[in-house]
């Protein structure tokens, strides 16, 4: 059986066994004031190019982790037997996050198997869930399911020092529905239910200044994981248990769209807007929506390094402080990775380019470039280091276990999730990705052939017929976009920053192309005109250096920049002498300036 087809009989199968899970319970409901919906992952695939071949080392690593040194410390923690290695890093037995990897691991086992068709990637998390199962049905809470002891939850209550309990069963609660709806697993959530019917009964029996004192300890997506889950069962114990976890201190201020981010750990508050966001798909409260879209005016405007990441050290700076922030903590992968959770949940409820203008910018200048390419198991970068003379560092098998080896599992198993989105018969193209959409119910194939950004073009091919308004983002970098039809140029509005669309009865064979032309820009640090970042259309490039470790930031001379051959490969001179400029997300195993001193404004 070809590899499409085999696929699709898979994905069919796993879900009619949700399907028939779900039947038992109140329907899921459909998410109020959406305006537009991304396609399922089985529905897109990525063809040759960056993004498929990160997405090949990671597989690759999700196929070769041995589940049993996951679960150690949760059958250690239920008196089960386990002959397993300890992992080391985050995940040894003796840390307090321990089991948020395993989490981790079951959505990216989920989200490859949705993709993908393959097997293996749903026997390995089927194995997880069930032994998980296993374990929980051991625990004296009802439902408590944890690699380290319920005393963690009593210590986040008494306000006494504890690492983030709620923040790994968030990852093992979003783990299991992953497996669930997209792997079709029944199992996994009926552990889900026994997990919030047990934090439901826990938090209903705190005050209300009990539960807001404890919110103060970082709790991942607890609100938006049960948020999600209502959305599936219909039961409202899951909504008024996602609202357990709202958070005044951080939504009050975000409500009035007042920015009091300074000094908060960032990577804590993120996920919280992602809840706000999806409580709003759950309830219809506009009070949630404008949470959600102020924090990410916020953030993006005045957070917000070049290269789409934010935080100094994880935590948030005063407003507009870039040039004056700039380190070897800067841009925590795990920020990016929920900051592009948040931002497709927003276009989905507010179809804009600006919004996919930053996605853009994040996915290509910080989490495909926090992958290290030499590796075979695709290791990843807890920071992305913006001090002139960083240097990135990565990930490893077993002794590390970070959050942003987590969240990296998970980002590069699932690029395919936002490049095209739907409503109706009006097919959004968002991002210029080689891929290849099957239009369910439609019988309509898009193949979109591209080399962007290292060329400046995309070209897509349809196969079978319909009425569709194809809305292509006409990003707010470029200018004198051209695009023709069969070969024809067409006459519509294509201004940067907007959608430009063409409305027709596609056929079998029609051909569109879209020419995006780059230029050399310069972004300038709000707090230091003199500092500034040099891009190429949205990419943003680096200096090489070598072994060179900078202990200032290099001037550069911006007349003297030259293309080479090689796409986006330039030249230029500095105050250090002559430098090689690329891609920062091709920048690997040396040194690199992505700030530069500047003395003439930017164009």
């Amino acid at each position: 059986m070809g590899e499409l087809s085999r696929r699709t009989v898979l994905r069919a199968g796993a879900m009619a066994t949700a399907a028939t899970t779900l039947g038992a319970g109140p329907a899921s409901a459909a998410d109020i004031g959406v305006s537009a919906d991304a396609f399922p992952l089985s529905a897109v695939t990525l063809l040759p190019g960056p993004f498929q071949a990160n997405t090949s080392r990671t597989h690759s690593y999700l196929l070769f982790i041995n589940p049993d040194r996951l679960l150690h410390t949760f059958r250690l923690n239920y008196g089960l037997p386990s002959s397993a290695t300890p992992c080391g890093g985050w995940e040894s037995p003796t840390t307090e996050l321990r089991g948020h990897s395993t989490g981790h691991l079951l959505t990216a086992l989920a989200q490859a198997y949705a993709s993908t068709g393959r097997a293996e990637f749903k026997s390995k998390g089927d194995y997880l869930v069930a032994e998980l199962a296993k374990c929980q049905a051991r625990a004296p809470s009802p439902g408590y399911l944890s690699a380290f002891p319920e005393s963690f939850i009593d210590r986040v209550e008494a306000r006494q020092p504890v690492w983030a309990p709620y923040y790994t069963l968030h990852k093992i609660m979003a783990g299991l529905l992953d497996m669930h709806t997209l792997a079709g697993n029944a199992q996994a959530l009926t552990v889900l239910t026994g997990m919030a019917a047990w934090a439901k009964r826990r938090n209903d029996r705190l005050t209300l200044t009990q539960r807001q004192n404890m919110l103060d300890t970082e709790f991942g997506g607890m609100n938006e994981v049960l948020a999600n889950l209502y959305q599936l069962s219909g039961n409202p114990e899951h909504l008024a248990g996602a609202r357990h976890f709202d958070h005044a201190e951080i939504f009050d201020p975000l409500a009035a769209n007042q920015d009091r981010l300074n000094g908060y750990h960032a990577n804590t508050q993120i996920p919280k807007a992602i809840g706000a966001i999806r409580e709003y798909h759950a309830t219809g409260e506009t009070r949630y929506r404008d949470i959600a879209v102020n924090f990410w005016n916020i953030v993006t405007r005045d957070h917000t390094y070049v290269i789409g990441g934010n935080s100094n050290g994880e935590y948030f700076k005063a407003p507009r402080r870039i040039a004056s922030e700039l380190s070897d903590t800067t841009c925590e992968c795990c920020n990016s990775y929920n900051m592009l959770k948040l931002t497709r949940q927003l276009f989905r409820t507010n179809p804009q380019v600006s919004y996919v203008d930053y996605y853009e910018r994040t996915l290509y200048n910080h989490i495909l470039g926090a992958q290290n390419p030499q590796s075979a198991h695709g290791f990843h970068c807890y920071y992305v280091p913006l001090r002139p003379g960083g240097i990135k560092t990565y990930s490893n098998d077993y002794d590390n276990f970070t959050c942003c080896h987590g969240t990296g599992m998970e980002s590069n198993t699932k690029y395919v999730d936002s490049i095209y989105f739907f409503s109706g018969t009006t097919l959004y193209v968002n991002l210029f990705i080689a891929s290849e959409l099957r239009w369910p119910g439609r019988g309509i194939t898009v193949r979109q052939e591209t080399r962007f950004p290292e060329s400046p073009s995309t070209r897509l091919t349809f196969t079978g017929s319909g009425q569709t308004a194809l809305k292509l983002r006409i990003p707010s970098w470029t200018s004198g976009v051209r695009i023709r039809v069969n070969g024809t140029n067409q006459n519509v509005p294509a201004t940067p920053g907007t959608f430009a669309t063409i409305n027709r009865t596609w056929a079998s064979g029609d051909v569109l192309e879209l020419d995006l032309p780059m230029v050399l820009n310069r972004e300038v640090t709000p707090d230091d005109g003199s500092v500034q970042a040099v891009k190429y259309g949205p990419i943003v490039l680096s200096g090489a250096y070598g072994t060179t470790n900078l202990s200032t930031m290099p001037t550069l001379n911006p007349a003297s920049i030259r293309t080479t051959s090689t796409p986006l490969r330039f030249t230029a001179t500095a105050s250090t002498g002559p430098v090689n400029l690329l891609p920062f997300y091709a920048m690997h195993g040396q040194r690199y300036t992505v700030y530069w001193r500047i003395g003439s404004a930017a164009p």
